[in-house]
């Protein structure tokens, strides 16, 4: 991606801080996966004071359950799942400590309030197109729930994994400058 931002996680907050909307950027380090049975079992964890599988200080979570690996792969496709049905846990992580999210779609008013007050940023990542993103996972592991299959939570290594920013800590969004820029051009 030509002009893109280089971040390596775990992110601080004054790496996020100098994010804006529409941002293309490359992440390197480690990123989580979590879907909403994750999501709900990690909210649980801290809502009875329990320790978390990772922590989540300056983490990214990306919102995804890979297909299986082929030969010589860690993971197989690895495409974005839509984001609003992390919506109800969100706010309790970002609130953790959780630095940046990874999905696809729109968020609601808390969390992009969350994302606003603890600093905290969302990623877009291309939807259909999981076999690309897949070729930035270096490495991924099963850290918690294996029950849950492709939803269990893994840590992945990435190396140049694109996103752009849909939502800032500024109360940027994306989506809605989107819908206002083709509104004034209809």
């Amino acid at each position: 991606m030509p002009d893109a931002i280089v971040l390596q996680t775990p992110l601080r907050e004054q790496d996020v801080t100098a994010l804006k909307i529409g941002d293309r950027v490359l992440l390197h380090g480690v990123l989580y996966t979590a879907r909403d049975a994750a999501h709900k079992r990690l909210v649980e964890l801290l809502e009875n004071g329990q320790p978390l599988p990772f922590d989540l200080s300056g983490q990214v979570i990306y919102y995804v359950g890979p297909s299986p690996a082929q030969p010589g792969r860690p993971v197989g496709a690895a495409g974005p799942t839509t984001s609003y049905r992390m919506d109800a846990y969100a706010p309790t992580l970002i609130r953790h400590g959780l630095r940046g999210m990874i999905g696809k779609g729109a968020r609601n008013d808390a969390v992009k309030e969350a994302m606003r007050r603890y600093k905290a940023v969302y990623f877009a990542a291309i939807g259909g197109a999981g076999a690309l993103m897949a070729r930035s996972i270096l490495s991924a592991e099963v850290i918690a729930y294996p029950e849950l299959g492709p939803e269990a939570v893994r840590r992945l290594e990435v190396k140049d994994f694109p996103v752009i920013v849909a939502n800032d800590v500024h109360g940027g969004d994306l989506y809605e400058e989107g819908v206002r820029r083709y509104a004034r051009t209809a």
